[in-house]
């Protein structure tokens, strides 16, 4: 079994559309909500997480003697991460297939990277995959 990452970015190419109705938006959470029970009853889910708007982000550098702090993401770029799927999968066309729902379901581009696992999921992850 090999880890992948479905990376969710945001898109000034996605359409222009006004502000979703609570019926649009809780329909949206709903395709979200299935996709991510089929993800994880499959046994392909590991974890999961959404980011926060961009312009929450702070970037931390090293600087000598004390650490620089500067608000703001790390690159200046219309695109950024959304948020992210890891996934255990037995290789990369199963993860590619997963990247197809994904982005059938919110809409935004995946990007799909192989996810070398480290820390308690090293623990746990089969021979050569730590």
């Amino acid at each position: 079994m090999t880890h992948f990452m479905l990376a969710v970015h945001s898109s000034p190419d996605a359409p222009t559309q006004p502000d979703p109705t609570p019926e649009q938006q809780q329909a949206w959470f709903e395709r979200i909500i299935a996709l991510e029970t089929e993800l994880q009853e499959s046994g392909a889910w590991v974890f999961s997480g959404a980011m926060t708007d961009p312009g929450r982000a702070s970037v931390v550098r090293t600087g000598g003697d004390a650490p620089i702090v500067s608000d703001g993401p790390f690159a200046e770029s219309k695109e950024h991460l959304a948020g992210f799927y890891v996934i255990e999968v037995d290789d990369r066309e199963e993860a590619m297939a997963w990247a197809a729902r994904v982005t059938a379901c919110v809409g935004r581009p995946i990007e799909v990277r192989d996810f070398a696992a480290t820390g308690a999921v090293a623990d746990h992850a089969p021979p050569g995959m730590g």
